[in-house]
């Protein structure tokens, strides 16, 4: 069986993965907050946070791209009419992640992840950026600028779900090929958005993976 690429394998094999983070995007979205492994609340979390990112656009477009994912039509139209107007000025970070104690029986370690639905201050926003850049050292400012590959990241990540959501299996694989590399270079440069170039990437991937899937299952169809 092949390695994954970024972090634990989940379930038996690729789409079985997708399966899984389907679900559990699902019941997050459905509950606010859900109990669950460390390794699949880490895994979960970029894959919400990605969908919520969609439902604020609130487009018929970002509705069918959330559908590729989450296939309860209820769920959905909660997340765009409930969900995405309480964070509609939040700027990110729609998640939250809790280390509880270990699993009874194997001792796996567990953690909750829940929305953040908590009004949001951009004033104290502010402030806490204002303090956190007061601590940054004077090699992080030209990391900061250098945010180009992130943005190339994003871009490409957009693609690759925009041609898995048309199908287009061979296309989606190499933007999100492109996106990988961007990652991998913001990363290497040291870009203060390099954690969420690799989210995209990573969201990317996992599109294009389910569309060469589809396509095989056409093929032998």
């Amino acid at each position: 069986m092949p390695t994954p690429t970024k972090g634990p394998r989940l379930g038996g094999g690729p789409a079985h993965e997708r399966l899984m983070l389907a679900g559990l995007a699902t019941s997050l979205f459905e509950h606010r907050r859900i109990t669950t492994t460390e390794a699949k609340a880490k895994r979960l979390r970029p894959l919400a946070e990605r969908m919520v990112t969609f439902a604020k656009r609130g487009d018929l477009h970002a509705r069918r791209r959330v559908m590729t994912v989450i296939r309860d039509k209820s769920v959905v139209h909660a997340l765009f009419t409930e969900i995405a107007p309480l964070v509609a000025e939040r700027p990110g970070g729609y998640t939250r992640i809790t280390k509880v104690g270990p699993r009874k029986g194997d001792n796996a370690p567990m953690a909750v992840i829940e929305l953040v639905l908590e009004p949001y201050s951009p004033k104290v926003a502010t402030v806490k950026e204002a303090e956190a850049a007061t601590k940054r050292s004077a090699a992080t400012a030209p990391a900061a600028a250098q945010s180009e590959p992130a943005a190339e990241a994003e871009a490409a990540a957009t693609d690759a779900v925009e041609a898995a959501a048309e199908g287009d299996a061979d296309a989606a694989v190499e933007a999100a090929a492109e996106a990988e590399g961007a990652a991998e270079k913001a990363e290497a440069e040291g870009a203060v958005d390099a954690d969420e170039a690799k989210a995209d990437a990573e969201v990317a991937d996992e599109m294009a993976q389910d569309a060469v899937d589809e396509k095989a299952a056409d093929e032998k169809a």
